[in-house]
Parts: structure tokens; sequence; C-alpha cells
């Protein structure tokens, strides 16, 4: 990851873009106090020497990760515009420790694409709509659509971006950047506008699997403020760039999970058939196939979606009313002010989600606790852990996501399907990584496999990456050649 002494430079061709350029927007907001932090660190660097590799290293975070500055942190909401939070995120803590600068905040899916439907990756009602870098009237997919639109537009070096299902591997997949989903307990959630405490995890999106090693490096560990990182601190490596491996995929296992996260998108599975010929041809040894035994049930059973929805609940009621200054203290507040506001918020689609949320009880319910049963035996030991255990695997491989759709505010998103869920509901990890090109629109794959195998699947994916070189800059074309 290289440094940016004059940052100068690049803060005016990112101001350029939004006035003069194509319009990608997807930064929601520049840091006010960028250029005297840029100065502070340079200063430092001279005197001192760097602190590490992301010294002076522009970096953006999604608006749902709070920052103890003046911008703002608003999951995209109008509803907590006007009173920016007290403190950072844990994760920004770190980033700041290890002499990044914070850029400023991306547009995102608002609520993380967790309000109601028929939604429309991409926007919110305090950012617009964020649109594709590689043909402008696609989606970007979400719900981190701005963290990885602006990294594949080379507005940033790195950008944060949070998952729950499939929003950090999506988004860089049809965006065409690379996005580690950690596992949930790794990267800590404190200080992040929340879903789920069983299913969360906040990652990086970047251009490269060393520039992504190197962001996870600095935001993983232990955090007091986050229970499910001290369960797992002794997980953490300290270095994931350590890692990196041309020969990676020499002998490495490599299941192919057909069944259901295959055959859903002609273009999408021809993408991955020629990825798997690079993994042969890599040395990897291939198993295909390598079926999830639970696929077909974990695409169809809704114990996820009710876990969610209790969750969310319980999470946002924590985090509003521990937010200083906000006008809502509630879920049930967010729900009215959304009614109330409906000309701005419900213009395009509602929010069924807040309600059926809001009509549920605790996380004590038996209605809960039998549905977190399910969806995680369902993804872990019955699931990944059972072909992996099976088959001796080192990881599985399958198309992230279909190439992006034409962005239609009317009718909403165009998904098809992905292979984000079993990892998401498991709880483990994902890396997508660039893979090819249909039409001009990106297409990955995504590498996944057990709890805390971030150095494994670092390793395996960068060797993919340095033998392929897929990855090409973003062209914004309006609109697909014909």
């Amino acid at each position: 990851m290289n440094t940016q002494s004059d940052f100068d430079a690049p803060l005016e061709s990112l101001q350029q873009s939004h006035k003069k350029g194509p319009a990608i927007n997807s930064v929601l907001e520049l840091n006010p106090e960028v250029r005297q932090i840029a100065n502070a660190l340079d200063a430092e660097r001279a005197n001192k020497g760097p602190r590490g590799p992301l010294h002076g290293i522009p970096v953006l975070l999604k608006d749902n990760i709070d920052t103890g500055d003046k911008m703002m942190t608003t999951a995209g909401s109008l509803a907590l515009v006007g009173s920016p939070a007290t403190r950072d995120a844990t994760v920004v803590k770190r980033l700041r420790e290890a002499g990044a600068i914070i850029f400023g905040k991306t547009n995102m899916s608002e609520w993380a694409n967790f309000r109601g439907f028929p939604s429309t990756s991409g926007w919110s009602a305090r950012g617009g709509l964020t649109r594709n870098p590689y043909i402008l009237d696609h989606n970007p997919c979400g719900s981190s659509s701005g963290s990885a639109a602006a990294t594949a537009a080379n507005f940033c070096a790195a950008a944060l971006g949070t998952e729950t299902d499939g929003s950090i591997v999506a988004p860089a997949s049809i965006c065409g950047v690379v996005g580690v989903k950690p596992t949930v307990g790794l990267t800590s959630r404190a200080g992040v506008i929340p879903i789920s405490h069983t299913q969360d995890t906040i990652g990086p999106l970047t251009r490269t699997v060393a520039d992504a090693a190197a962001v996870l490096s600095v935001i993983a560990g232990a955090d007091p403020l986050d229970p499910a990182t001290q369960k797992n601190a002794d997980q953490t490596a300290v270095d994931y760039t350590k890692f990196l491996d041309n020969t990676g995929l020499r002998g490495a296992r490599i299941g192919i999970p057909r069944r259901v996260y295959y055959g859903y998108n002609a273009p999408a599975d021809k993408i991955a058939e020629m990825a798997i010929k690079s993994l042969k041809d890599a040395d990897a040894v291939v198993i295909d196939p390598a079926d999830i035994p639970t696929a077909s049930q974990l695409n169809s059973d809704r114990s996820e979606f009710t876990v969610l929805l209790y969750e969310f609940k319980a999470s946002i009621n924590t985090y509003l009313a521990s937010r200083p200054g906000v006008q809502v203290r509630s879920l049930n507040d967010l729900i009215k002010f959304n009614d109330e506001n409906a000309d701005q918020e419900l213009l395009y689609w509602g929010q069924q989600y807040f309600i059926a949320a809001q009509q549920l009880g605790p996380l004590t319910e038996t209605a809960y606790l039998r549905a977190l049963e399910t969806n995680q035996r369902l993804a872990r030991k019955d699931g990944i852990d059972a072909v992996m255990d099976r088959l001796q695997l080192d990881a599985l491989v399958a198309p992230t996501v279909h190439p992006a759709w034409v962005t239609d505010l009317i009718l909403g998103d165009r998904f098809l399907g992905s292979s984000a869920k079993p990892a998401a509901a498991a709880g483990y990890p994902a890396i997508s990584v660039p893979a090819g090109f249909v039409f001009g629109l990106p297409v990955g794959i995504t590498f996944m496999g057990r709890a805390f195998s971030e150095a494994k699947l670092l390793k395996l994916a960068y060797a993919y990456e340095q033998a392929t070189k897929l990855r090409r800059s973003s062209e914004f074309m309006p609109n697909i050649k014909t």
C-alpha cells in the first residue's frame, strides 16, 4: 500500500469528480479536518518515521461507523442527521492509531438494506443514489455500496464496510474490488450502527488482497466493548500480510459447492468455471462437487430472517439510547419519523422490516432461541463444517454474485442469488476477489471457510489474484455498449 505524502492532490481530485466527473455519488461527506490531519502525519513521518503501512493512507468509512469528530453517522437516514457521535468506533480508533487518515463517510443502502421493500441498493434518503463506477446506470449493490464504489473509482486507498449477509462481499464483487467479511468476533462492532450481534462484522474493501490484509491487521483484535471479540482473542493474527504467498494454492483442497450457489446466472457461472481452471492451473486440488448439505434448506428457511428481526430491535434500541443528541431514541421513534417524513424517507420503498421487528418481544422468547439454533446449525455444524470435515477442505469457492443490474428505484433490486448466506449465517469468514467481466461488469469469486480462517483464506485469495490479475480499472461508462 503506497503512502500519500501530498494529500491535496487526491482531495482535489475527489472534489472535482463529484462536481464535474461521472457523479458516482459514493461519498456523503469529507472530513473537514482532513488537511490538518494529513499535514500532521506528514510531519510525523519526516521526524519520526512511519507508524506502519497505513501511515498517511486515506480511508473512507461506511456511514454506519461512528467517528468522534465533525462528521455525521446516520446509516443514510435523515433521522440521525444533526449531532455527530461523541467517540470513535473501535475500528476507527485503531485506524487512527495506525496513522490512517479518516477521509470521509460513504453512502450506503439506508439502514444497511434492513428497513423494507422493494429496496434499491445504494440509495439512502440522506445521500441519494450511488452508481456503479464501471457502468453508471447499473447498481453498485450493497449495503456497503459507497465503500465499494469509492474504492473502485480510486477515491481512496481503502474503505471499511459492514456485513450482516452479503453487504461486503456482494458490492465488492459487483464493483470489482476485494472485500473481506471477517469472522464474527474478529473485528469489534463497538460504535457501529447494528443489525445483528450474531452476524454483524466489519471488514475492508480494497483494490488488492495485500491491501485488505494490511487493513485487517490493524482493525482486528479483542475489544472490551464487544464481548464477541473477547471470547476469541487468541484467534487474532497480528499481521495478516505475513500469510500472503504466490504459491499459496499449491496443494490446497478447494471445494466447489454447486448446489444453490451455481446455476442461477449463466454469466456468473462462466466466470466461475474460468476461476476453477485457474485454481487447478495453480496446483490446487479441486473437489467438484463439494456441496454444502444444507444449501437448499438454508436458501428456503426463514430462521435467519427471524433472528435478524429480533436482534435488530434489541440492538438498535440499545444503540439509539446510548447516542447523545439524536432525535430518535428507539425503533418505534424511527418508525414514527419515517411516517412523518414519508415524502423523503419512504419515497421509493417501505419500512416493513422495521414494523415487523417492533412487534416482536425480547431475546428470551422461544421463537428467537429456536430460530437462532436452527440458523447456526444449518450454516455451521450441518453446513460448512460438515462438507469441509468430510472432504478435508481448506476452502469453498463459488461465484460471489451475478453481474450488476440496471438500477430501478421503482421496482427495486433485481437480485438472482449469491453465495453469501452460508458464511453470513454461520458467522464465518469470506473473501470476494475479482474474477472477470461480463459486458464490462465485474464478477468476483468468494473463498469461504471455517471460523477464524482469515489467514488461510487470504493466502488462497492472494495466490489466485496473483495468478490471474483479472482486475481492471473502472471506466465510468454511461451504459452497456451495444
